[in-house]
């Protein structure tokens, strides 16, 4: 599995705005009232979140996000292995509980 792989299950699903769509890394902004549809794609691929939203995050979650960002309580955390590389996404809320920024990364 592969990151764009993952973006191409998204198709159909609403972009608010385009941050970066790169082999390796993929941020964008997108709809809270479409967090359900999202979190089918990452869960179908990626399993259940590492850190749900809500739980405090570990050492070992915040020095895998480090590079992206890092991670925080009120984001959601996902990340499976697939032999020689990792794919992690994360959602971060916005405070105007509209919007969710989408950060996906596949780490070496």
């Amino acid at each position: 599995m592969m990151l764009r792989e993952i973006v191409n299950r998204s198709q159909g699903l609403t972009i608010h705005e385009m941050r970066c769509n790169q082999n390796d890394y993929y941020e964008v902004v997108i709809l809270s009232s479409e967090i359900q549809s999202w979190e089918k794609i990452l869960t179908s691929i990626l399993g259940l979140p590492r850190k749900p939203k809500g739980a405090k995050p570990s050492v070992d979650d915040l020095n895998l996000t480090r590079a992206s960002g890092g991670i925080r309580l009120n984001q959601t955390l996902f990340e499976r292995s697939f032999g020689e590389y990792t794919i992690i996404a994360k959602f971060w809320p916005w405070d105007d509980n509209k919007h969710i920024t989408l950060k996906m990364a596949q780490l070496s």
